[in-house]
């Protein structure tokens, strides 16, 4: 049985290419391709789509509210399909509190020049989405922050001076979290309940580049807790989340026993870049059983052998439940290969953390 995709885009260039991406899966059929959501809701009076790729800029009425609308009415997974803009980006926030399950970049105009590895984000991005369940897919409440001036949260080094070099082991804990299909919105759901007084957090979500700096952006000015987009070198401390650059590996390193970050290229791995896998392999090598690793809903693969690797190291494992999960892809994944400790609901898995650190 195939997915129907409807695609809602106002450039008939756009439309032309997603048809042709998605038309060249057999497990995908583009049920139509429109040019705004007043085109589109006439199109599924007749026919309802399983996914939907939508536009965010277009005439006679937005992406936004067309996706609030159709998540009021029939929540449908949509893929929302947006620039690499300042702009952009601000729009993607609203659309995450809003319920959209993935993101993906626009594709280049020039059909010729559009990559075989972005055309498999793209198929992979609403694959995902027909998975979603969507009655786990939550609707934000929480404002949006855009261009705001957050005040500056304080680390334990405005307190404590670093250790010095002559320290070769460590026992700080630090928690590594990865997350893909309905992680957005799980990843809110978790690190707006942790209080100020928490440990470091390395964090990989399947995001496209650039989009991860507002996503954190936005989460900072939610959370108790720092939250920002990793840089190479940045400390891994406590109060602080680091999340993964999209387009970018993130690992974690050790230098005595102070943790920092590496962000580095480097090829697809489990067909992400980043890749939970690379950063759960790091921290198993680095932080080994003085880390909790945890993983969150998505589709396939990606973390499960990483989190296999912490679970060996004496680190404590966490899967998020099937019943709270968007997609059980991945915490399915790494519960079948035996890494996995314990099984929690998304709403529990701060309270996890909290334990793990007191």
């Amino acid at each position: 049985m195939t997915t129907k995709v409807l695609i809602v885009d106002d450039s008939a260039v756009i439309r032309q290419v997603l048809s042709d991406i998605v038309s060249k899966d057999p497990e995908l059929e583009v049920m139509a391709a429109v040019a705004d959501p007043i085109f589109a809701m006439t199109r599924m009076k007749q026919e309802w789509p399983d996914v939907i790729l939508l536009d965010v800029e277009m005439p006679r009425m937005d992406g936004i509210t067309f996706l609030r609308k159709i998540m009021s009415e029939r929540p449908t997974p949509v893929v929302m399909c947006s620039t690499l803009t300042t702009k952009g980006a601000e729009t993607t926030m609203q659309a995450i509190a809003s319920g959209v399950v993935e993101i993906i970049e626009k594709p280049k105009i020039n059909p010729k020049e559009y990559l075989t590895e972005d055309s498999k984000l793209i198929i992979d991005a609403v694959k995902s989405a027909a998975m979603a369940k969507m009655k786990n897919v939550r609707i934000s409440n929480k404002p949006v922050v855009q261009n705001s001036k957050v005040p500056e949260k304080l680390t334990a080094d405005a307190m404590l001076s670093p250790p010095t070099g002559a320290m070769k082991q460590t026992t700080d804990q630090i928690v590594a979290m990865g997350t893909s299909t309905g992680g957005i919105q799980a990843l809110e759901a978790v690190l707006t309940t942790l209080p100020r007084v928490s440990p470091g957090i390395v964090i990989v979500q399947h995001m496209p580049e650039k989009f991860t700096a507002s996503f954190a952006e936005r989460l900072n000015g939610l959370c108790e807790i720092e939250v920002k987009e990793a840089a190479n070198m940045d400390r891994v401390v406590p109060g602080r989340a680091l999340i993964a650059p999209g387009g970018k590996h993130l690992l974690l390193k050790r230098s005595g026993a102070q943790y920092h970050v590496e962000v580095t290229d480097g090829p697809l791995v489990s067909r992400h870049r980043p890749s939970v896998d690379v950063l759960f392999r790091s921290v198993a090598k680095f932080a080994g059983k003085n880390a909790l690793g945890i993983i969150m809903t998505g589709m396939g693969d990606d973390g499960a052998s990483g989190m296999k690797e912490l679970h060996d190291t004496g680190a404590e494992t966490i899967a998020q439940d099937e019943e709270s999960c968007v997609v059980y892809g991945m915490p399915k994944e790494a519960v079948n290969r035996g890494g996995v400790d314990k099984i929690v609901s998304l709403n529990n898995i701060s309270e996890e953390i909290c334990k793990f650190y007191h």
